[in-house]
């Protein structure tokens, strides 16, 4: 195993502006090779700091945007540490992939795909573990007695009697020893703050006004950029006219980079009032030909032309369903959606004396560092990325154009930039989530269960864009909940990538909402087909699957399945399984003036072991909320290339007047860790589907569902 020498922990302390003077310690894990990227070594990637007063700092390697990571990160560190967690402090990594790489997302410093928990359940509590041992071998020597003399708790070793130091004591002589590879864990009986619901450490911070956000940030000297954007994505700039924009008050400077024209003023409402005076003729290159229905015409032709890739297959689905005199055929379409944060991208960039200060909200550090190094022509080591909260995320704020265009900005004008996107900026400038067309076909038998199935799922792959993946390698974020978990003895499996020209990006449950919301919608029509309760139908198909078949019925029993509701209301179930996470949902919805309205969604999930009960509810309910905007109000159309959505007003998000009543059951479970940022995000959509089915009599197939489409459908 890998240490990391004495010398690179106190250069990395000034880099990250870490209290010096006590004890750093990069712990080690074994060696993960992935296999998209054979021979990547994930060591040290996680740190503990002890100060000599005695504070505790976790130098965490994933984003805080809502999730709750400055939280159940720390309560990982402190339950081994045996310290209060309100003792431990926070400071983000800076970007250094070998130390703070993402080991379940293939090794990038990433945040995203729920992973937080689940990549630092073991090793920050090892951390955290192999602190408490160098503190308590540092007691023991000073005291000259044997350690199994000596305990540490409450930020203090304790020995025979009476004797105790506190922990930043310690920490000097600790720092000297060396990292034991080997140590304890806690057994969860011994548990004391995981598991436990904790109220967020950042909470005070973000109500008081005290939390920095990237859009916050200010430098001596710092100007504001506004930029002008082709209003075709992809599009250039042919020619400009910026004479009107110099003139007007407060300009700095008009500067042109890849992506567009710049304003720089000294406040950014004058840069951005500017930046309305610019005279621009744009090429707006392929891209102007596009349009959301075409695309979708596409979609459909590539289904049948393109060159499938297999998911699984389990005998002979498709001869089961020619000779079956009873198959039942669908078809399941998903829109195109935009992330839309409520922090529009931002980012500050300064550029000096060849070094390049970068300073905002990201979910990829070690990207951003590597994007702008090669855009400005520089090298990595000479770009510092420090990372600020972020005012939402969902997958947008992986992508880095917002970050590159300000360090493009700063280096042109050799000075502190901060550049700030519109709203409007925001959502017709975004990285979309793909279209998705589900073609499914199912042949029933005598007992109304289907005997096959098979699957094909079309849409574009983010990771082909994102990482360069061939289009003929398998892509597992477009295959997420594409397997449901019902026994069903022949299956194909299979989907076809199809690039329908517009940049797609991951968004909040990548491809589940896709693949659950096809798969539960057929499952309940199926149902519906064989004459049987979509609840029953689907319990009596989970035999060998006790966590699913657990959640369904938790689910089913806390929303009264089967009971009478008001007049004019209707229940829809649905299931599924992600990133470790089993869920079942019951959504209870009515019509109102024609659009839905949910009254009540039932949620049990099994999380496996949780770290802090009250973030896994927070998540669940805003997954809820956002997928239901998703669900009923939410699309991005094109025409002529260009983005028809410009605001809320046109992407909607669900307020709080159309709130659900929310009732979770957490199941107390000793699996490990599952994710909880997003599944619930994709079990909502068909739960409602299913709900509009039953109360309407009619199927809608296509997001989103909205009164018009429940009236044509």
């Amino acid at each position: 195993m890998n240490t990391i020498a004495q010398s690179s922990r106190r250069d990395f302390i000034k880099t990250a502006a870490v209290v010096s003077g006590g004890l750093l310690v990069g712990f080690s894990v074994p060696a993960i090779k992935d296999a998209a990227a054979a021979g990547t070594l994930y060591t040290p990637n996680a740190w503990v700091h002890i100060g000599d007063d005695n504070t505790i700092t976790l130098i965490s390697a994933r984003s805080e945007m809502g999730q709750g990571v400055y939280t159940s990160m720390p309560m990982l560190i402190a339950e081994e540490l045996n310290v209060d967690i309100r003792r431990i402090k926070v400071a983000m990594a800076p970007p250094d992939k070998a130390l703070y790489g993402n080991a379940l997302l293939g090794g990038p410093q990433l945040t995203g795909g729920s992973t937080s928990v689940r990549d630092g359940w073991e090793k920050l509590r090892t951390a955290g573990a192999q602190v408490r041992e160098m503190l308590i071998s540092a007691a023991a020597t000073k005291w000259n007695v044997d350690r199994s003399q000596l305990r540490a708790d409450n930020g203090m070793v304790l020995g025979p009697n009476g004797r105790q130091a506190t922990y930043g004591e310690l920490a000097q002589a600790a720092s000297k020893l060396p990292v034991p590879e080997k140590v304890a864990l806690k057994d969860p009986s011994q548990f004391r703050i995981v598991g436990k619901r904790t109220p967020r450490l950042d909470t005070p911070a973000k109500t008081n006004g005290t939390a920095e956000y990237g859009i916050d940030v200010k430098l001596p000297g710092m100007v504001y950029a506004a930029l002008e954007q082709c209003p075709v994505i992809g599009g250039t700039v042919r020619s400009f006219d910026a004479e009107k924009a110099r003139r007007m008050p407060g300009v700095v400077a008009v500067v042109q980079i890849p992506d567009g024209i710049a304003v720089v003023a000294d406040s950014w409402w004058r840069a951005n009032q500017a930046r309305k005076q610019l005279a621009i003729v744009w090429d707006e290159g392929a891209g102007a030909a596009l349009n959301n229905k075409s695309m979708l015409e596409g979609i459909r032709a590539a289904s049948v032309s393109g060159t499938p890739l297999p998911i699984k297959k389990v005998g002979d689905a498709q001869a089961v369903i020619a000779a079956s005199p009873r198959v039942v055929r669908r078809e399941y379409v998903s829109q195109l959606l935009s992330h839309s944060p409520l922090e529009p991208m931002n980012f500050t960039a300064s550029y000096a004396g060849g070094k390049m200060l970068l300073i905002g909200p990201t979910q990829w550090q070690d990207g951003a560092q590597g994007a702008v190094a090669a855009a400005v022509g520089m090298q990595p080591q000479d770009v510092a990325v420090q990372t600020t909260f972020l005012g939402g995320g969902f997958g947008r704020r992986i992508d880095l154009d917002f970050i590159v265009q300000a360090a493009q900005i700063s280096k042109a004008i050799n000075r502190p930039v901060k550049l700030v996107w519109s709203r409007e900026d925001d959502m017709t400038h975004d990285f979309y989530r793909p279209q998705a067309l589900h073609k499914m076909a199912a042949a029933l038998g005598a007992d109304g269960k289907p005997t096959a199935m098979t699957f094909r799922m079309t849409s574009q792959s983010v990771t082909g864009r994102v990482f360069g993946l061939p289009p003929q390698m398998n892509d597992p974020l477009m295959t997420e909940a594409a397997l449901a978990p019902y026994a069903i003895p022949a299956l194909q499996h299979d989907y076809v990538k199809h690039d329908s020209g517009l940049r797609v990006g991951y968004w909040r449950s990548v491809s589940h909402l896709l693949n659950a919301f096809a798969n539960e919608s057929f499952v309940d029509e199926l149902a519906k087909e064989a004459g049987q309760d979509p609840y029953a139908y689907r319990m009596s198909m989970l035999g060998s699957q006790p966590r699913f078949a657990n959640v369904l019925k938790l689910a089913a029993d806390k929303a009264g399945w089967g009971t009478p509701l008001p007049a004019g209301r209707a229940r829809g179930i649905a299931l599924m399984e992600g990133y470790d996470t089993y869920m079942a949902q019951v959504a209870e919805v009515s019509l109102v003036d024609g659009a839905v309205k949910v009254h009540r969604v039932t949620v049990a999930a099994d999380v496996g072991r949780m770290v802090n009960p009250d973030t896994v509810e927070a998540q669940i309910q805003s997954s809820v909320a956002f997928g239901m905007g998703a669900a009923l109000m939410q699309e991005i159309t094109l025409d002529k290339g260009r983005v028809q959505q410009t605001n809320f007003h046109q992407f909607p998000v669900v307020r709080m007047n159309e709130a659900p009543a929310i009732d979770i059951i957490l199941v107390d479970s000793s699996e490990k860790p599952g994710g909880i940022g997003e599944p619930a995000t994709a079990v909502v959509v068909p739960a409602i589907a299913n709900a509009v089915a039953t109360l309407t009599g009619k199927r809608v197939r296509q997001l989103p569902m909205t009164a018009e489409a429940i009236r044509a459908a």
